[in-house]
């Protein structure tokens, strides 16, 4: 390998890296502001100057500076150290003085910087450039004056996000960050928040709310989608205030969508505080726990086993899910679901419903078939690794579906089935394209598999694994892509029909028709509660949407911040969510919920602590010890009897109709209806207008 010397210490590299990242690899910190080792570079802000023999007597831009064998850096020298002075200070000739109103304070890279590597004072004294604010929409707050221009904000909207909202205009000192004025429509869009090093753009929800030293940080997991983002709470007394992106190179790397970042103050919102039981006169009423738990006791008591189902929703920890499986295996209670959107998916083969690839491997792949899948929708940040891909490699992409803009170019095959069968018997180009390359990869999306034929979709989704080469050595290419934080640890704990038992279609036609008599509802709000009329209707959750609609009691839960948790997410990760706050009122912990109640209904749960709960959880389900560990599943035959000849005709459609309002939480967020109304409205008129 060829070496440099870094202030004196010779330092391996590898060919290909620049200056900075060899210094950077030798522990040497490099101050800057425009590069980001996740962006193109840029070498506008000139902070990262050093001192390079052999070369021309004057400092060179580290980031921009390919490493040569045999160079000799100097990252301290006299003359590096006057140069940095000189460029922050002409970087701070024009910047506000306004650090003690500013929300980037206490978080600020050029506060640091300036600290570090600045003069005590500016000999500027000419008037300051003003620059006037930018309309960026309901998310991006913008104080342009402070902007240093080093563009990361624009490299990630065009090269991360795929979108061309931001731009810069002009030249020199006429040079402004713009959008024209209007919404960067982006589900990845904030993240340029937590890029910008100046407090040029910050949060607009998050306005003059809190400082950073108030806040009490708690690293969690985000269930807004089934990607498991890594997130940090920031809470202030029992209220979220923000969510941030931590960093986990194998899921999110250091994004997270704008639902993920800005659905917290939905929890603020519809709040379910208290018990309700429904009264004689047919009003909910508050009440008490014991009450309640005597309502249902003695409903339950007058019921066959086969008369009562339960349905988990899409943001419920293992734990809960568990403890209520235990319960209404202990009552002989067969018909239970966490599939609420009727995902044909087969239980008894994990690799039939996780993405295999893994999230992380999508950068490997060079042929992608999507089918009836919106991954900028479903799961953003799969989406940017996809487009990530698909700029760094030649890796070619089908689409089977609705045509959509997903930020990248694909080959579009067809709305339906009808291709899905093509390339599963050969016929197809595009099955030519999977079988020659090294790691092809299948996504089936929601639109494919929660259809009626869903069985037969995950079928001929196995079959064109098996028949491309999909499966190999190291490689499994076959990847279902699910919504739901909730989906893949149900499916692996068994919250699943028993033997006879019915499905979530079925335990909601069986209430419609009378012969489901009660309905336990987990927080599960994505259903059809006209269903649920006439059927006694138990909902515990956070939440007062559709399912506490449709409750005759209500046993308020506790929402995703504010319990510890298990959550398995789609490519079968194993990750723990912690505590940030409590629940409002009379809210509890879910699984506490269902130990005390089956106190009462005579089948009392054998653990009394989180502990015993887990370590029952671990038993049944072994690869839920392993946190974070890089998922594997044996692959093995699945989806049972459903062949190709079972696929209908109907074209493939993606299940959600709006992206900021997925759950209950984000319902209720004020942000999120602003994000619905300015952006998917904006998006909505330009697509009518080339309709003509």
């Amino acid at each position: 390998m060829p070496t440099l010397k870094v202030n004196g210490e010779e330092v391996e590299f590898e060919k290909g890296m620049t200056v900075l990242q060899v210094c950077e690899s030798a522990g040497v910190e490099i101050p800057r502001f425009c590069y980001h080792e996740r962006l193109s570079i840029a070498g506008n802000c000139r902070m990262c100057l050093v001192e390079v023999k052999p070369g021309p007597p004057k400092p060179a831009a580290s980031c921009a500076l390919p490493a040569g064998d045999g160079m000799e850096v100097l990252t301290n020298s006299e003359m590096v150290t006057k140069a940095r002075n000189g460029v922050m200070e002409f970087l701070l000739i024009n910047h506000p003085l306004d650090c003690p109103i500013c929300d980037q304070g206490g978080e600020c890279d050029l506060q640091d910087q300036a600290m570090a590597y600045g003069y005590d004072g500016s000999r500027f004294e000419e008037n300051k450039r003003a620059v006037e604010d930018k309309y960026m929409g309901p998310l991006i707050n913008t104080i342009m004056t402070r902007c240093i221009h080093c563009t990361r904000c624009v490299r990630f909207s065009t090269e991360i996000a795929g979108v061309e909202d931001m731009g810069l205009l002009n030249r020199g000192e006429s040079a402004e960050i713009s959008s024209l004025e209007q919404a960067v429509a982006s589900e990845l869009s904030a993240n340029v928040i937590d890029l910008c090093p100046v407090g040029a753009l910050t949060s607009k929800p998050y306005q003059f709310n809190a400082r950073p030293w108030e806040l009490k940080k708690t690293e969690s997991i985000d269930v807004m989608d089934a990607v498991g983002s890594n997130i940090r709470v920031d809470a202030r007394g029992n209220e979220v205030l923000r969510v941030l992106p931590r960093l986990n190179e194998d899921v999110n790397e250091e994004w997270i969508s704008d639902k993920t970042r800005y659905a917290c103050d939905g929890l603020r919102k519809r709040r379910l505080d208290k018990v309700f039981v429904r009264g004689a006169d047919g009003k909910l009423a508050p009440s008490d726990w014991n009450t309640a738990f005597k309502t249902i006791a003695d409903k339950i008591a007058s019921l066959e086993p086969s008369e009562i189902g339960a349905i988990a929703g899409d943001q419920c920890d293992v734990e809960s899910m568990f403890a209520l499986k235990d319960l209404m295996g202990r009552l002989g209670v067969t018909s239970l679901d966490c599939r609420q959107d009727g995902a044909k998916l087969d239980p008894s083969v994990r690799s039939s419903y996780l993405f295999n690839t893994s999230i992380a491997g999508i950068e490997q792949a060079d042929a992608i078939l999507i089918v009836g899948a919106n991954p900028r929708w479903e799961a953003p940040l799969i989406n940017a690794r996809i487009r990530k891909a698909w700029l760094n490699s030649p890796v070619r992409i089908g689409v089977t579906g609705e045509k959509l803009d997903l930020t990248y170019s694909y080959d579009y095959l067809g709305a339906g089935p009808e291709t899905l069968k093509a390339v599963a018997d050969g016929s197809h180009s595009f099955a030519e394209t999977l079988k020659k390359a090294e790691r092809p990869m299948i996504i089936l999306g929601p639109g494919a598999v929660s259809r009626s034929d869903g069985a037969a979709v995950l079928a001929a989704g196995r079959a064109i694994a098996e028949a491309t080469g999909m499966i190999a050595d190291g490689w499994n290419g076959f990847n279902v892509l699910n919504t739901a934080a909730s989906r893949v640890g149900g499916l692996d704990i068994g919250f699943t029909p028993g033997e006879g038992g019915l499905d979530a279609a079925g335990i909601l036609d069986g209430a419609a028709s009378g012969a489901v008599k009660l309905v336990y509802l987990l927080a599960a709000d994505e259903i059809d509660a006209a269903k649920l009329k006439d059927a006694f209707v138990i909902y515990q959750g956070h939440h007062g949407d559709a399912g506490a609609h449709a409750a005759d009691v209500i046993l308020p839960g506790a929402a995703y911040t504010e319990k510890p948790g298990i959550y398995v997410n789609t490519e079968g990760r194993v990750q723990m969510a912690r505590r940030a706050a409590f629940p409002p009122g009379d809210g509890r912990e879910d699984w506490t919920i269902l130990r005390a109640l089956s106190d009462t209904v005579g089948q009392t749960l054998p653990y009394d602590n989180l502990g015993e709960l887990r370590r029952a959880v671990h038993t049944a389900c072994p690869h839920m010890t392993e946190i974070d560990a890089a998922p594997t599943a044996e692959w093995a035959p699945f989806a049972g009897d459903a062949s190709l000849s079972d696929l209908s005709d109907a074209p493939f459609a993606s299940t959600i109709e709006n992206f900021y309002q997925t759950d209950p939480i984000s319902r209720a967020s004020e942000t999120m209806a602003a994000c619905t109304e300015e952006i998917l409205s904006r998006a909505q008129a330009g697509r009518d207008a080339a309709h003509g």
